[in-house]
């Protein structure tokens, strides 16, 4: 093994504003900046692992110390004493400290106490702060004041993937610069023209899944390409790397969803064994059943979101895609998706994610079945509407049941069944009943209301199919009333009353 070999993610890194892939906006801010002389006394630059922010830290360093020019110039020549000093780490005057391990604040006393004295080689004291975010808040009050106002030969610049913890004390003092994620085509670029430098053979297939794995991140994905090399001998095609990041092949995929989505689950479960003694791995799988439903989702007809052709599936299995769509729902995609997006956790927290993985490809075919909430609500309008049309239906001479009443608690369970309620809470709750025969009902009103006696006759009639007579007495017999015989029957349970018990003065207000 060659001790001196250099990992391909440092041989490769960018030495000059021209070499800083997918940064734009950024290159043209600090270029434009530099040309025109106004240069800030504070830099933050946040964003993923792997987008340039140390590298575009040393190359501003380089361009305000470059020897080149009598002043700061936006393309430093990269061969001066200074240049090289900078790009090796060795330049007295800048200086890269490491807030993960340089927290407290003792460590920032000693760094801002240096910063009052002038530069001994360059033209400013650059300091390098990288993982800000890191700091301490004693460390980050210290570097307040001079972060604010520091010598006109001090420039801080600050690197940091989290900026929420960065505090805004901070922030307000610094020029923010957020590097985005490279895109793919980009980084495909980026790669194809190594391997040529590396005298390499890398398929476009296996460079796209090399791009897409590194997620936007240029060091991640040069670690892949170097990682590749490795295992291949430097002849990387599109199986090694699918071998390499223990991934499915997307067709394998997309065939995959179709065969979930088609409800046959013997055939699904058969097909995850398959890929599985295959040598997959299965959180790798899901993630891949997690893009191939967001692009589905996309491509839906019913939607038709963004341009298709910059998803990751070839021409072949994009026109496949669309043909499951014709037959799958948005709302059926919107719910696996949902599925999916919660088993994630499961998946890591699982001892055996096998057996967690059959179970989700189980929920999620039952839950593909499931109607959708339109369609539920439908049913449901078309099963309360039923009952009303059963009456046409019905043969015209048709006549209601008759009911038969012979004692108060048929009347009572009558009115109950009936749904009327205002009779029904009436007569449990104030009629003490003397007599209930077959067309006779003889009572006692506590409260003496004049048209229940009308109501109630009107309504025993349209039930029963005859007249009734009901005879109001004057005295109370001194009986129950309905109401009050369902308390008592309930107090006297043995259930109630040890519950009645627990409780001081409790008591049964109502019945229902």
């Amino acid at each position: 093994m060659d001790s001196n070999y250099t990992v391909l993610a440092r041989k490769y890194r960018s030495q000059d504003f021209q070499s800083l892939i997918g940064q734009d906006v950024l290159v043209k801010t600090l270029t434009t900046a530099i040309k025109t002389g106004r240069i800030a006394h504070a830099y933050i630059f946040t964003g993923i692992r792997g987008t340039g922010k140390t590298s575009t830290a040393r190359i501003l360093a380089k361009a305000l110390n470059c020897l080149s020019s009598d002043a700061p110039t936006a393309t430093p020549c990269g061969v001066c004493e200074n240049c090289r000093a900078i790009a090796a780490g060795q330049h007295i005057d800048v200086m890269e400290i490491d807030a993960a391990s340089h927290t407290g604040v003792d460590n920032m006393r000693d760094i801002l106490d240096t910063a009052q004295y002038r530069p001994t080689n360059g033209r400013y004291k650059v300091y390098i702060i990288d993982e800000v975010h890191m700091l301490s808040v004693p460390a980050f009050n210290a570097l307040l004041k001079t972060l604010e106002e520091p010598p006109a030969h001090v420039v801080f610049i600050l690197a940091t993937t989290e900026i929420r913890k960065v505090p805004v004390t901070i922030l307000s003092r610094c020029q923010r610069f957020d590097l985005v994620r490279v895109p793919v085509e980009t980084l495909k670029k980026h790669f194809a023209w190594i391997a040529e430098q590396e005298k390499i053979e890398l398929s476009d297939a296996a460079n796209e899944l090399l791009a897409r794995a590194a997620d936007g991140s240029v060091r991640d994905g040069l670690s892949l390409l170097d990682q590749a090399i490795a295992q291949t001998g430097g002849h990387i095609d599109e199986q090694s790397v699918l071998d390499m990041l223990k991934r499915a092949d997307r067709g394998v995929v997309v065939n995959f969803m179709e065969t979930v989505l088609s409800g046959d689950t013997a055939a699904a479960l058969a097909k995850v064994d398959e890929i599985y003694n295959n040598g997959a791995d299965l959180s790798m799988l899901l993630t891949d059943m997690m893009e191939w439903t967001h692009w589905a989702t996309r491509m839906h007809p019913a939607i038709r979101a963004g341009q298709t052709t910059n998803s990751p599936y070839t021409a072949d299995q994009r026109e496949q895609i669309s043909k499951i769509d014709a037959r799958v729902s948005l709302n059926t995609l919107s719910r696996i998706w949902q599925v999916m997006v919660a088993a994630v956790p499961e998946m890591q927290a699982s001892a055996n994610q096998k057996q967690c993985f059959d179970m989700l490809v189980v929920r999620l075919m039952h839950i593909a079945d499931m109607p959708s909430v339109p369609d539920l609500l439908k049913q449901q309008q078309l099963n309360q509407d039923a009952p009303k049309q059963a009456p046409a239906q019905a043969a015209p001479n048709a006549e209601p049941q008759k009911i038969n009443i012979l004692n108060a608690t048929d009347l009572a369970n009558a009115l109950q069944n009936s749904k009327e309620i205002l009779l029904y809470s009436y007569y449990t709750s104030n009629l003490e009943v003397v007599e209930v025969s077959d067309g006779v009902l003889k009572y006692f009103d506590r409260r003496g209301d004049a048209d229940f006696a009308h109501k109630l006759a009107t309504w025993l009639e349209s039930k029963t199919g005859h007249a009734w007579t009901l005879e109001r007495i004057t005295e109370s017999p001194h009986a129950h009333t309905i109401t009050e015989q369902k308390k008592e029957e309930l107090e006297s349970d043995p259930l109630v009353a040890s519950a009645m018990d627990l409780f001081a003065d409790a008591e049964i207000v109502g019945i229902k």
